[in-house]
């Protein structure tokens, strides 16, 4: 006898775990629709932040000091150049003017070593020639060899704390040995102290002869900020 078994129930089974993996499925894609997506070593978005141009020259102006503000001022010489625009915009072919940006010195000192002092003034010099302003802050303290260096500023952009106190004096130095070895250490010093009171004449509204009589009372002469301003060692009281 040959027993006839219905094909019904069998795809009543399929139908069913046909169900359940649909719903398996159905359950995993919401699980997965919950789930928070980290990706990693992805940087966000930054703002730009300018670029500070500025040097602090604080403490005694040493050979160290000067070779590293030396250094700073060349490096933002070479960063200050913006954009290079023809004198006259209808015309391509007119002279081209260079867009710079200036460069700060903040400046607090009891002085130093004139030598180091004059390296300083001289890449300032040359950098206000070539290349961009340079803005000097007096603040704090301003005495003997950095007196020069904030009257170097641009003029018009030179400031000066309201409590900064600045000071000049005569040249300070010591020499020994042979006489004719202090002779000729002598005659440096007078040539230092000359080479002070022109540079420091040249960057000012004090002649030459008002240095003089400040540095010939031989002690320390101290001024205010208004005072520094009168003189034209700074422009204005920040």
């Amino acid at each position: 006898m040959i027993k006839r078994v219905s094909s019904k129930p069998v795809k009543d089974k399929e139908k069913k775990k046909q169900k359940k993996k649909d719903k398996k499925k159905k359950d995993e894609k919401k699980k997965d629709e919950n789930k928070t997506i980290i990706v990693n070593n992805i940087q966000l978005p930054q703002k730009e932040i300018p670029e500070v141009r500025a040097i602090n020259l604080y403490g005694d102006i040493t050979e160290k000091v000067g070779a590293e503000v030396v250094s700073s001022l060349l490096y933002l010489q070479n960063t200050a150049l913006v954009e290079m625009l023809p004198e006259d915009p209808n015309d391509p072919e007119s002279p081209p003017i260079a867009l710079s940006r200036s460069i700060e010195i903040y400046l607090s000192t009891h002085g130093g070593t004139a030598s180091d002092m004059f390296s300083i003034i001289d890449i300032m010099e040359s950098i206000k020639q070539s290349t961009c302003d340079i803005e000097t802050i007096g603040l704090g303290k301003v005495m003997s060899a950095g007196v020069p260096i904030l009257a170097a500023g641009t003029p018009g952009k030179r400031k000066i704390g309201k409590n900064c106190r600045v000071m000049l004096h005569s040249v300070m130095a010591g020499t020994g040995g042979t006489i004719f070895s202090m002779e000729n250490e002598l005659e440096e010093i007078k040539w230092i102290q000359e080479s002070y009171i022109k540079c420091l004449s040249g960057y000012t509204k004090m002649t030459p002869s008002k240095i003089k009589r400040i540095l010939k009372t031989q002690k320390d002469t101290y001024f205010s900020a208004e005072e520094a301003i009168k003189m034209g060692i700074a422009d204005e009281i920040i």
